[in-house]
């Protein structure tokens, strides 16, 4: 049995995940306030206090630190990389440290885990981060060469899913042509080859679909002129772009639940409501095309998969591609255990940053 113990650090919130092989002990998130978190110039300098409300749970909750066979992180902004299960070596951690691909809390995800795992004796690994990249070359270009395509997407939760498919089915991932959409608070649409993730709509700005909280692929001229208008400066030019597009943007509002229960009386709700699927929609039969027509599957997750509504309305518009399987939520927790099992059971062997 492999005990493993899970950390997935948020802007206000780490939640921490136990396993034992792969079945869940206890889960807790662990809040952060606002207070809290300002005293921190940066976030790598909220290492020492993450680090000592984990220790104080495992504490609290009858928990031996000492007992875990692996630590598990998630995966930062790093810079560009396969798929797959690394080691947390000093360069990644001070790559981690650096922000190297930008500041975001996740990146502390690694840091602890090695921390951790350094004093009590145990490996520490990172699993599939959001800068996964094994695009083809021809999916790179952009028409800008100083503006190339980058891969910035749900990978943890998409390559999750589509090995849980596989397996299901009793095939291997590799051999099969998947289309994964994950919907949240982003939209990330990828075509898997070869167990490769070939090409994907960026989950974090200026690709495909809005989303809750992002406004997706916008006309580029008419952000040009937006951009030198003067009357935005580029943060609220941003801003709109991630975190205030998509139905925030529309409707006030970032909950999927409302803006599908608001469309069945609102007409305004019900247009944004259908663009969203349309949009959806539309990035799966792109998908389609980089996979020559050759799709085993398409599958459906993300929070917003659990909306019946929303994945009956794609289905309708994508089935003829091929058959549609749902897999709502994103079990983060259960993915980043999976991984590091993969690796202790010699399954897949862990990779060097």
């Amino acid at each position: 049995m492999i005990k493993s113990l899970i950390i997935n650090p948020g802007s206000t919130s780490t939640k921490l995940g136990i396993f034992e092989d792969e079945t869940l002990v206890s889960e807790e998130t662990l809040r952060h306030t606002t207070e809290e978190i300002s005293q921190f110039d940066k976030i790598v300098d909220q290492l020492d206090f993450r680090k000592e409300m984990i220790l104080n749970f495992l504490k609290g909750a009858g928990q031996d630190v000492k007992t875990f066979d692996v630590i598990v992180g998630r995966g930062g902004l790093l810079k560009p990389i396969p798929s797959g299960t690394y080691k947390v070596t000093d360069k990644l951690v001070e790559d981690l440290r650096n922000a190297v691909g930008g500041e975001h809390a996740s990146n502390l995800g690694g840091i602890l885990a090695k921390t951790i795992g350094d004093e009590i004796g145990a490996p520490s690994f990172i699993v599939d981060p959001v800068v996964v990249d094994e695009l083809d070359d021809v999916a790179r270009l952009s028409g800008v060469p100083e503006l190339p395509r980058v891969s910035v997407f749900h990978a943890l939760n998409q390559k999750a899913v589509a090995k849980r498919y596989a397996k299901e089915m009793g095939k291997d991932y590799k051999d099969l042509n998947l289309i994964v959409v994950h919907m949240g608070g982003g939209v990330s649409v990828g075509a898997h080859r070869d167990g490769k993730v070939v090409d994907v709509f960026n989950a974090l700005s200026g690709d495909g679909a809005f989303s809750p909280e992002r406004a997706g692929a916008v006309p580029p001229s008419a952000l040009m002129d937006m951009c030198f208008s003067g009357k935005y400066t580029k943060a609220e030019v941003k801003k709109k772009l991630i975190g205030n597009g998509g139905f925030n943007a529309y409707l006030g509002t970032n909950d999927a639940r409302e803006v599908y229960s608001r469309s069945l009386e609102d007409k305004e709700a019900k247009l944004v409501f259908d663009a969203f699927v349309y949009q959806v929609s539309k990035d799966i039969g792109a998908m389609a095309a980089v996979l020559s027509g050759k799709v085993d599957q398409i599958i459906l997750t993300g929070g917003i998969a659990y909306g019946q509504q929303v994945t009956s309305d794609i289905k309708d518009r994508v089935s003829f591609i091929a058959p549609v399987t749902v897999y709502p939520g994103e079990d983060e927790l259960l993915a980043l255990a999976q991984g590091a099992i993969r690796v202790l059971n010699g399954d897949e062997e862990a990779k060097e940053y």
